[in-house]
């Protein structure tokens, strides 16, 4: 199939560098990489959602973290030590 398609320069340039590198034609090197990309976003679709498992780190009592201006008062105080 005959298309046109307009790249991003610094695709454009990844691109000829991997022609260069690979010996390969344009044609080719994007055939190639296009397969790559849309054959990971296949196999992304089957996977799970990553979950962050939260850890008690144990806060000093009294430690607000809503309160900004108290934690970057802490941390000054702590520098001048």
């Amino acid at each position: 199939m005959r298309t046109t398609l307009t790249l991003d320069d610094d695709v454009a340039a990844k691109l000829r560098a991997e022609t260069r590198d690979s010996g390969e034609s344009f044609k080719q090197v994007v055939n190639r990489v296009l397969r790559l990309g849309l054959h990971s976003q296949t196999r992304l679709q089957g996977l799970a959602p990553f979950k962050v498992k939260p850890f008690n780190m144990g806060l000093r009592p009294g430690l607000n973290l809503d309160d900004v201006w108290g934690l970057i008062d802490l941390l000054d105080d702590l520098d001048r030590r």
